[in-house]
């Protein structure tokens, strides 16, 4: 057997300085490119599997090479601002650049004793976000590996608090035989909830729905009467930021009609959340600060490398006891601990971009960034609806909802915008409609991109 050699030190390093080099050239030329890779640059990626197999192994300069010039290639270019799907933000460069040299550090910030920088940087970051989004000042924050596991977070918490308050440990007795929770949720919560409430263990089919109105909101006067008058724990389940439309329940108006002794909730705010952070947005979340739990996404609106998911919990306790874990060999000092914090024991310094893009924007950028994104939204729907395309709900963040006549139509032109590589836009349903669904999420979309963004689509009528 042929047995490779460790890779010497300035060997590592030549090959770090050219894969950067690489990188660098694709960040300069990331404005120019198709924001959706060619036909061809996708069909080019099957030749990977020829140039490389386990059998034939490759020199590593050469593996550098071939992902740069076919995977490069066939990438979707959502750091160019002229992407609007998906509410998928793109990259502050200070984020990237503190990824790259994190990705070189190599830490696992599940113990402050395994990497003192990251557990550092891990606090602080954490502490930020809480001042940031305006939640209350003993809660907790932890870094995940996006939204979805935040949600799944929380509700795990949500569950083993509301059981443990009426005598149950979920801990010691798992879930057969436990008492009801009830579930109450905006009818247009997003599917990730959902599927947080399945790997939970409490399923979807009981839950009660809050019906919304034509914005997406759920509305205060439509909370089941059952679940009000019950006694039992209940999990309530609202949104910052519908996935469609970008409004927010009334948090207030909801939040005051259940029992806080009885109740938990929590706020799926992937991308709704961070309006918090933006003085001339923040009447949208009015009563967010009420809830019991958050979730939020670092890489929509912060633009943080991906992945970087954040739940915030008020009850650090409560956090605490769901998700700690004891194992001989993993004792802290008592501080803080991520991997007690969330559900992974491993894991990387997400921390460390975030930060890094903090310290650099301050609150005052970070405002900033939000509002510009929410204001070249409001112009792409005001100058569409000009030319004729409907407008199917006032924008109250960075969403757009436009259709183009019937629902063929519709999705005709998003066919023809996608397909023409200028700007990409993605195709929803909202109240019985197919819509195009805009998202501007990239802080770096400039006032440029969004007329060549606009004359894309109306050139895809």
């Amino acid at each position: 057997m042929v047995e490779n050699a460790p890779m010497t030190s300035p060997s590592k390093s030549e090959l770090l300085l050219d894969a950067a080099a690489r990188a660098a050239r694709y960040v300069a030329e990331e404005r120019d490119r198709p924001v959706f890779p060619t036909t061809g640059a996708v069909d080019r990626l099957g030749s990977l599997q020829f140039n490389a197999t386990l059998d034939r192994p490759l020199d590593a300069a050469d593996v550098i090479e071939m992902l740069d010039e076919i995977g490069g290639a066939a990438t979707v270019a959502n750091t160019g601002g002229r992407y609007f799907g998906f509410v998928t933000g793109g990259v502050e460069p200070v984020g990237l650049a503190a990824s790259v040299l994190a990705g070189a550090w190599d830490q696992n910030a599940a113990l402050p004793v395994m990497s003192p920088v990251a557990a550092h940087l891990d606090a602080l970051a954490a502490e930020w976000i809480v001042d940031l989004l305006g939640l209350p000042t003993d809660t907790v924050a932890t870094f995940c590996a996006g939204a979805s596991i935040a949600n799944l977070t929380a509700i795990i918490t949500a569950r083993d608090t509301l059981l443990r308050r009426v005598g149950w440990d979920t801990a010691a007795d798992g879930l057969i035989g436990a008492p009801p929770i009830d579930i109450v949720a905006s009818a247009e919560i997003h599917s990730s909830a959902l599927k947080a409430l399945r790997l939970a263990g409490l399923g979807t089919g009981s839950v009660q729905e809050i019906a919304t109105d034509e914005l997406g909101r759920a509305r205060p006067d439509a909370i089941p009467s059952a679940v009000l008058e019950s006694d039992r724990p209940t999990l309530v389940l609202l949104q910052a930021g519908n996935v469609n439309t970008g409004h927010s329940d009334p948090f207030a108006a909801i939040i005051e009609r259940f029992d806080p002794a009885t109740s938990w909730v929590h706020v799926d705010g992937a991308f709704g959340l961070w309006a918090n952070a933006a003085p001339d947005r923040r009447h949208l979340l009015d009563g967010v600060e009420l809830a019991d739990s958050w979730a939020t996404d670092g890489h929509k609106w912060l633009n943080t490398p991906y992945d970087c998911g954040v739940v915030a919990v008020t009850d650090p306790t409560a956090l605490e006891s769901s998700m700690a874990m004891n194992a001989a060999y993993a004792g802290g000092d008592g501080g803080r601990s991520p991997m007690n914090l969330g559900l992974q024991m491993s894991q990387g310094a997400r921390a460390i971009p975030l930060w890094a893009i903090l310290a650099t924007l301050g609150r005052a950028g970070v405002a900033d960034a939000i509002e510009r994104c929410c204001r070249h939204a409001e112009r792409m729907a005001g100058e569409l609806a000009v030319a004729g395309a409907e407008v199917l709900c006032p924008p109250a963040l960075n969403q757009v909802l436009v259709a183009f006549g019937g629902d063929d139509q519709t999705d005709a032109v998003i066919d023809r915008l996608q397909s023409g590589g200028e700007a990409w836009m993605g195709g929803t349903n909202w109240h019985g409609r197919r819509a195009m669904r805009i998202s501007v999420s990239d802080t770096s979309t400039t006032g440029t991109d969004i007329d060549r963004a606009i004359a894309a689509v109306l050139a895809a009528r």
